[in-house]
């Protein structure tokens, strides 16, 4: 097992801010009467204007305990069918961590998608992951390359998700399968879209990709916390629990849960529409810049996805303040939701049951108990102020 430890030291390479300049369509006045021009969201990005996002919208990368590869929330779907119920299309999603976006941005279908993590590593996991969604048709040949196992026999495009995990589980890794495939991804991420990866930089990717070489379904998120390594089942779910997860009332709702919500996340891919951006909730510049660009384009954040960020920001009240800040200053409307997962191991957590249990929360509302100096504690975001 290869491990690249300069992934798991606090980044302090200041990420160069690049410049992006786009036509307008038409003309807009700003509160302080100065004319800006205003360009819709485009239907795709190209390479160099991709790539200029990120860097432009990104700050210096910062230090979490935890690579953070596999999502641990059981409860992520559940709130799903009230979230497509009550989110307007075509807005704009704002997210953190890896691959469990891609569930959500699958049922709200907005125009465009930012993931915005404190790592550095988790860009180079989103490049990885999207260019194992430009290079697979499907769900089992996505599997194929993520695992670095040979397609099992008998898999369909109907396949369940659970049967995927349970097909690509009994399939020994194939070295060379790695390989090759990574020579893939060097390749489609340098030479197709021209991206100047470093090779520090690819060395992250390479990271991710010996993670789940070395696991396959059964990583977790305690790969590189030193808590159990690859398979400590008994500490967090794996990668292939969680995409055989459901909604409460049963209906698989993943990206993997389904061939139709993996071409979502595909097509959106192929036109860069998914941008991954280094920055800190709680930093001076990516969330806000991130809102001015949306802001800029006419649209809005309809729905953010915080997993349980809020948790480690409310230790510092200088964070947590800037953090809501921030939020302020995003473009929103009543409809805007939070999405957050809250832990029984925070001290406040829901009673027994689910280790974690998601939420939808109003973002005007948290918003408004932070401008009021209702909100002072973890507790007060845990408690909703939907009817506040």
């Amino acid at each position: 097992m290869r491990n690249n430890t300069s992934w798991r030291r606090h980044a302090t390479t200041r990420l160069a801010t690049g410049a992006l300049v786009l036509a307008g369509l038409f003309r807009v006045t700003d509160g302080s009467a100065r004319s800006r021009v205003v360009e819709p969201i485009p239907e795709r990005l190209s390479d160099s204007t991709f790539w200029a996002l990120h860097k432009s919208l990104s700050e210096p990368a910062g230090y979490f305990r935890s690579d953070n590869l596999v999502g641990n929330e059981v409860t992520m779907q559940h709130p799903i069918p009230d979230l497509v119920a009550n989110t307007p299309r075509g807005g704009v999603y704002l997210g953190v961590g890896p691959d469990q976006n891609f569930t959500y941005i699958a049922a709200i279908k907005p125009r465009i998608a930012f993931v915005v993590d404190i790592r550095r590593l988790n860009v180079m996991q989103h490049l990885f992951y999207k260019s194992l969604f430009e290079l697979s048709p499907t769900r089992a040949d996505f599997l194929s390359r993520l695992f670095a196992r040979p397609r099992p026999a008998g898999l369909d495009t109907s396949s369940s998700a659970e049967v995927l995990m349970t097909a690509f589980g009994m399939v020994a890794a194939d070295s060379a399968l790695q390989q090759s495939t990574m020579r893939e991804i060097r390749t489609l991420l340098t030479r197709t879209h021209g991206f100047p990866l470093t090779d520090e930089e690819f060395a992250g990717v390479d990271y991710v990709s010996t993670a789940f070489y070395g696991a396959g379904p059964d990583l977790t998120y305690n790969f590189g916390t030193g808590r159990g390594g690859w398979g400590a089942r008994r500490f967090m779910p794996t990668y292939g629990q969680m995409m055989a997860e459901a909604d409460g009332a049963g209906v698989p709702r993943g990206y993997l849960g389904s061939e139709a919500n993996y071409r979502i996340i595909r097509d959106m891919q192929q036109r860069n529409l998914i941008v991954p951006v280094t920055g800190d909730f709680a930093g001076p510049g990516a969330l806000r810049a991130v809102g001015n660009w949306v802001r800029d384009h006419g649209a809005t954040i309809t729905a953010f996805y915080t997993s349980n960020v809020e948790q480690y920001l409310f230790q510092s009240e200088e964070t947590w303040r800037a953090f809501f800040g921030n939020v302020a200053a995003l473009p929103t409307t009543p409809q805007s939701t939070f999405i957050r997962a809250i832990f029984n191991m925070s001290g406040y957590g829901p009673s027994p049951g689910p280790r974690s249990v998601t939420m939808l929360c109003p973002i005007d509302k948290h918003v408004a108990a932070y401008l009021s100096g209702a909100m002072q504690a973890y507790y007060d975001v845990m408690a909703c102020p939907s009817a506040k």
